[in-house]
């Protein structure tokens, strides 16, 4: 009966059934926020901080974390963040105003003592440049009291509360444990301490990161397991292979074409990630063919987006006329639908425009797979399938994917591949796709719609800004220089007995509410 008993307390793999096995990509990179911008750290960082506001399970609307409450002033030039009283770090230390000034010193001042060990991206990525820089939104971070701190900003920034809600990036870590160790903060050989439901154990190079329950977490209940164990297995077949022998218990970041390996097998649950990305086809109206609106909606049309997708996402995919990802769908217009599948119309217009006979177009396609576009190269071929039939000559080609992205930004491709994942805000968004300075991959600026972005970071109310953003969706539909192709989810899968495990769209999740 006692080795029953015991059998009945392990499961496959020797881990017992407080323990849940995650299969993760690959290696963090570091667990400290400050040097990362990789998912794979990110995933596991969620897990040990905490942020100072998070996003509610499953979506990306806002809700406190770290911070109980947060205020915005009539200009929106200053954020007051109040935090809970009685939080403390794994290592003991009492979180305060004044723990919260160390992180964002570290991840904006390069002067700091004890700042990144070098220019942190995800910063630079969200919040412009760095202490000292015009380009930095950020002006001044100042404590308020004990349990108050303000983020004073040079200009209105709507986008500032989704920034930091990632934790993966915008993690709050022990000043303490960093003190005593900064130049191995965060690596395999020294310390990563928040305030999360897990505290770090150990990590094994190559191998994985074991993390244990927090006792004091501040949310009652939480973590349901005792060991959170990440196991790195690059392959996603690897991943598949070991959810099915019970090697680990969780498999992320799995591809299309397993969806139906998962969905045939009864001990195997799929977790669709909702959708927040997007692939699509920049025109670089540089070319000149492409510098007529007519041709680049010629190209929209002829393009059967409907069945590249339905053949290459296998069931994952969906496909529009907007930018924003379905999870950010309150941003879109009315008046934006998609672009009618329509050959003979798209001849007609390029006819219209002076190319009856079509015109040569060099199509690039991303050496890489990535969750917007897991073959793309065959996609490619797809396009150029549905492309040549209204008369327009595809050359496929491709480049080592730094020069690929170094040439798409320098403005030398004619028309090219590409796509974001988990932005979280159409601020962000739209900075990223069309604003000032980030348009120089398709030679084309919008003095409109960069007007109805300012004005939108101006209004405090988020329903004010709704038409403004509607208005920006319908400019970026009819000028049509990124063709929106594929919003797709992402494909995990869980074993049997998990339970509690809620994909967020952003990426990584807490695990803390899942148990087996």
């Amino acid at each position: 009966m006692r080795k029953w008993l015991l059998a009945g307390l392990l499961l496959a793999g020797g881990a017992s059934a407080k323990t849940i096995v995650f299969g993760l990509s690959g290696e963090p990179v570091s667990l400290d926020p400050s040097v990362t911008a990789d998912g794979n750290s990110a995933y596991v960082q969620t897990q040990i901080y905490n942020s100072l506001i998070s996003f509610k399970p499953g979506t990306v609307d806002l809700q406190p974390d770290l911070a109980q409450r947060w205020t915005t002033s009539p200009d929106g030039l200053t954020w007051t963040f109040y935090l809970r009283q009685n939080v403390r770090f794994h290592d003991g230390t009492p979180l305060n105003a004044e723990a919260v000034r160390f992180n964002f010193l570290r991840w904006w001042d390069p002067g700091f003592e004890f700042g990144a060990k070098k220019p942190f991206l995800g910063w630079k990525n969200n919040l412009g440049g760095f202490r000292g820089e015009a380009s930095s939104i950020v002006k001044d971070v100042r404590v308020r009291n004990q349990y108050a701190i303000d983020i004073v900003l040079g200009q209105p920034y709507p986008a500032l509360g989704s920034v930091l809600a990632d934790a993966g990036l915008f993690g709050i870590a022990s000043p303490t444990a960093i003190r005593k160790n900064a130049a191995q903060y965060g690596t395999p050989a020294g310390l990563a301490v928040g305030t999360g439901p897990f505290v770090l154990r150990k990590w094994t190079s190559g191998v994985s990161v074991e993390l244990g329950r927090n006792p004091r977490y501040f949310r009652s209940g939480l973590p349901r397991s005792d060991t959170l164990v990440f196991r790195f297995v690059k392959d996603p077949s690897g991943r598949l292979n070991e959810l099915l022998s019970g090697g680990v218990d969780i498999a992320g970041d799995l591809l299309p074409d397993q969806l139906r390996a998962v969905q045939s097998n009864p001990r195997l649950s799929e977790v669709l990630r909702p959708a927040l990305n997007l692939g699509y086809l920049g025109l670089n109206t540089s070319y000149k063919p492409l510098s007529d609106v007519r041709v680049r909606t010629a190209i929209a049309m002829a393009l059967n987006k409907k069945a590249i997708v339905d053949a290459f996402w296998n069931g994952l995919g969906t496909t529009d006329g907007h930018l924003l990802p379905p999870p950010l769908a309150r941003y879109h217009s009315k008046n934006v639908t998609d672009y009618k599948f329509d050959p003979a119309a798209a001849k007609r217009m390029l006819a219209a425009a002076g190319y009856p006979n079509g015109f040569t177009l060099d199509l690039w396609y991303m050496p890489v797979s990535r969750p917007y576009y897991p073959n793309p190269k065959p996609i490619a071929e797809a396009m150029a399938a549905d492309l040549s039939a209204v008369g327009i000559r595809v050359n496929l080609k491709t480049a080592d994917w730094a020069k690929y992205l170094q040439d798409r930004q320098d403005g030398k491709l004619q028309a090219f591949m590409l796509g974001f994942v988990y932005v979280t805000d159409p601020d962000s968004a739209y900075t990223y796709l069309i604003a000032g300075g980030s348009t120089t991959d398709i030679g084309w600026t919008s003095p409109e719609a960069d007007a109805a972005l300012a004005n939108a970071r101006k209004l405090q109310n988020p329903a004010q800004r709704l038409p403004l953003y509607h208005k920006v969706d319908e400019i970026m539909f009819r000028e049509a220089v990124r063709i929106p192709i594929v919003h797709s989810r992402l494909l995990a899968a869980s074993g049997a007995g998990v339970k509690g495990w809620i994909p967020s769209p952003t990426g990584s999740e807490k695990l803390d509410t899942v148990e087996k």
